[in-house]
């Protein structure tokens, strides 16, 4: 993966738009690492969340949302109550879900699940894959 820092890529839409969702200043992160630190889903992650803070920061706007990482965070704000910057991570996961489920991609079906499949799966997995036709 290569990053080429510039202004267009540190004022991008994308970055924009990540701060329009979550409300906050990203660039307010100087990478001191105690998020990812004190993450509970860290072991599960590809990259770290403080990783997937910086690709946002840079611009990258595929790597970013093509993370697993965004959609492990768990909210649990550890993060935010380790973050010396006041930086809210949390939000800015939820930010880079919106954003994806915005696109209304399907990852699961939920119409060409059988009952069977539907009843092993948590409701709240049902819940969340609807939730992107509601708004």
């Amino acid at each position: 993966m290569e990053a080429r820092l510039s202004h267009a890529t540190i004022h991008s839409d994308f970055v924009k738009k990540v701060e329009e969702l979550s409300g906050q200043d990203l660039l307010a992160c100087y990478q001191c690492g105690k998020c990812s630190a004190g993450c509970p889903i860290v072991e599960e992650a590809e990259i770290l969340p403080s990783q997937v803070l910086r690709l946002v920061q840079l611009g990258q706007r595929d790597d970013a949302l093509h993370s697993k990482t965004i959609w492990l965070c768990a909210s649990c704000y550890t993060c935010v109550s380790r973050c010396p910057r006041g930086v809210d991570l949390s939000k800015i996961m939820e930010a880079l879900r919106q954003i994806v489920l915005r696109k209304n991609l399907d990852h699961v079906k939920v119409s060409e699940l059988s009952r069977k499949e539907m009843a092993k799966l948590p409701p709240i997995a049902l819940i969340s894959n609807f939730r992107k036709f509601t708004g």
